[in-house]
């Protein structure tokens, strides 16, 4: 298994960085699906076509690494049907999840991707880097999140402005399921049991997935009931 690397809690000094490290805890895990925001496309099981970011290099390195918080699952996704990931910084426990290495501008088109608009314009990622935390709208992924650093350079991501328990949690579907708990287990820090095991606790998951469902879904053995 890969180890995973320390993220420093410190905020970075540098208000605009050349690269960032993008930190994926929902579908973009993978890299299949990311390729869709960098190269643009439409990756198997979505509705969307993306138009891509305008430097279409994938990252230059991805490592799984482990927020402090909480993964939940609400919304109605337009490209997948069922929940969409979010992340509560304030929540308790941890949320595993994979940063790729990309540049500032790259960042901010993936982000404005996932907002719906089109790609062109540089973020200013100053609020988020010196508090931790910029809200840019009300819509669902419009808010930047900074957890810290590793390597010096900043580790940032995107979600809902509002709190996991500020909505109803939604199930997601089973094609969302797979590519988030592949891109996990792509990562090469957790199994597949462990994997199954964390989506399937979250919030929205929970009581519509279970252990055994998600390792049935991503191919492997079944896991023989407990009772």
């Amino acid at each position: 298994m890969m180890a995973l690397p320390s993220i420093d809690p410190a905020l970075p000094s540098d208000p605009c960085p050349a690269r960032v490290w993008y930190t994926s805890y929902g579908s973009n895990t993978h890299l299949d699906r990311l390729a869709a925001y960098i190269k643009g496309g439409r990756p198997p099981g979505a509705a969307r076509e993306y138009p891509g970011c305008r430097n279409r290099a994938m990252p230059t390195r991805s490592v799984p690494v482990e927020l402090a918080g909480a993964m939940y699952f609400a919304t109605e996704s337009r490209v997948w049907g069922g929940g969409r990931a979010f992340y509560d910084p304030r929540g308790g426990g941890r949320v595993l999840a994979r940063a790729h290495l990309v540049t500032a501008e790259q960042f901010s088109d993936i982000a404005v991707q996932e907002m719906y608009r089109d790609p062109g314009v540089l973020l200013d990622l100053g609020q988020a880097l010196s508090s931790g935390r910029a809200v840019l709208g009300e819509g669902r992924y419009e808010t930047l999140v900074c957890a810290g650093q590793v390597d010096g350079l900043p580790v940032v991501t995107f979600t809902a402005p509002w709190q996991m328990g500020d909505v109803p949690w939604v199930a997601p579907s089973p094609a969302y399921v797979r590519f988030l708990c592949s891109g996990l287990l792509s990562a090469g820090a957790w199994d597949t049991e462990s994997v199954a095991a964390y989506v399937s606790a979250c919030p929205g998951a929970a009581g519509h997935w279970s252990v055994r469902d998600i390792i049935e879904l991503l191919g492997g053995e079944p896991v023989p009931p407990t009772s």
